[in-house]
Order: C-alpha cells, then structure tokens, then sequence
C-alpha cells in the first residue's frame, strides 16, 4: 500500500487507476498482485483493514443423522446443473468403509466462513460476497480457472470445488443462483439439500456458529416426532426439484 499516491488519493496520473478502485476492488488480476493476497471484494476500515460483510446464512449438519444415500448431492447439482452428478455436486459426502459409526461418514457444506480463504485468494474477485447476502458465491465470468480459491480452503475436502465440465470453480451460494429450481433460493428461500435430505440431517440457520471444528455440527436427532424412530426429521417430497 506503500505505493499509492498519498499526494494525490483519488488518481494516479501515471497510473491511471483510483484510489476508489483500489477499495472496491475494481482491478482484476493487476489488482490481485498488487494486494498480494488482500481481499479484493471488499470495503476499506479505518487504518486500511480490509472486511467483508458476514452471510446472511449458514448450513448446520448432523453427521450421526446422514444416512449416506447422497440424495443432497443429486438434488444440488440437479438444481444448479439441471443433472445428476455428484462431481458437480456443491455438498460433498465422504464415507470410509473401514471405519466405525459415527466417524464413517464425513458431509462436507461450505461453511460461508467470516473470513473466507477461497475469496482472499481469488485474484480477479470472481470469488467473492453477494452485495445483498454477503453469501461466498463465484462470478464465473472473470474465473480465470486458476483454482487458488480450491487450495486456499482450509477445510478437506475442499470447499470451493472445480468444475471440471465448464472449467471454472463454483462452491454453494446456499441455491442463491440455482437455475434449474422453481423455488426462491438463498438466504430467504430454500436450499435443495437441506429440502430433500430424508434423514433431516442439514439444517439453515441466519446466525454464524462457532467457528471451532465442531462449530457447524448440531445435534438433531431430540426433540423431534421421529425420535422413537431413531431418526428424526421428517421425509420431504422430491416432486418440487427440477
């Protein structure tokens, strides 16, 4: 930041780029280099600390609910791709045949985290945060494909996910952008994983969990009319996705 003409805040002769630019983010992959890995898509604190406004939503699971069948990831990539394809799925479930309940299945949502990894490090501000929702969410058209968001998550498996068809990354924006869903998505409508999920195992919630490991984990098996089942939740009907 050293660099900015401080005689002059708002241009740069020489350069011919604005000081109002510079916070909002309006560089593109000059930008990026220049901030060295700053937030692009962002607003200037006092003191140049960079921010981004919170989401406006948030995925809770209950992993000793999810039963594996991966109906989540059909209906995601459904809604968004308009097919079935747990690749392009934005929800990703792992399992290990080898190991013992409840550490045999891991279901993995993005975590609209409050300092998200994948939006430091995107140098064209393709990633970044919804203006309205401030949902972690892609603008595929300046997407260079250079997947630094892909390996910037913290998280495995990662989060901010590559899709290998249009070649250009994407992650859940919680249905904000799903085309291929006749219901109102994001923070305010729906979302078709925690819809479709027969076991009741995701939940929405518009406050941000701890962010520990466990943070995003939520107990969701009492106080429910299926407890006497051992599940809880209730099953939904699939006719309304697609």
């Amino acid at each position: 930041m050293a660099d900015i003409d401080r005689k002059n805040p708002e241009q740069s002769q020489d350069s011919g780029f604005s000081r109002r630019q510079f916070v909002t983010g309006v560089g593109g992959a000059g930008l990026g280099l220049a901030l060295g890995g700053f937030l692009v898509k962002g607003f200037l604190l006092p003191r140049e600390v960079f921010a981004i406004p919170a989401s406006q939503g948030y995925l809770l699971v209950d992993t000793k609910k999810c039963a594996g069948c991966a109906s989540c990831m059909m209906a995601c990539s459904l809604t968004h791709h308009g097919k079935t394809s747990q690749a392009l799925s934005r929800i990703q479930i792992t399992q290990d045949p080898f190991g013992r309940f409840p550490n045999d299945i891991q279901l993995s949502q993005c975590r609209q985290c409050p300092f998200p990894s994948c939006v430091d490090a995107c140098p064209t501000g393709a990633m970044h945060a919804d203006e309205k929702t401030g949902v972690r969410t892609v603008d595929e058209s300046k997407c260079i494909g250079c997947e630094r968001c892909v390996n910037a998550c913290p998280f495995t498996p990662s989060r901010a996910l590559w899709n290998f068809e249009e070649k250009h990354a994407q992650k859940c924006d919680l249905c904000e952008g799903a085309t291929f869903w006749d219901q109102a998505g994001g923070p305010d409508g729906k979302r078709a994983c925690e819809e479709v999920c027969p076991m009741g195992a995701i939940q929405f919630t518009d406050v941000l969990p701890e962010q520990t490991s466990t943070g995003y984990e939520k107990d969701m098996r009492t106080g429910t009319a299926w407890d006497t089942l051992g599940f809880g939740g209730a099953p939904v009907s699939l006719g309304h996705l697609g």
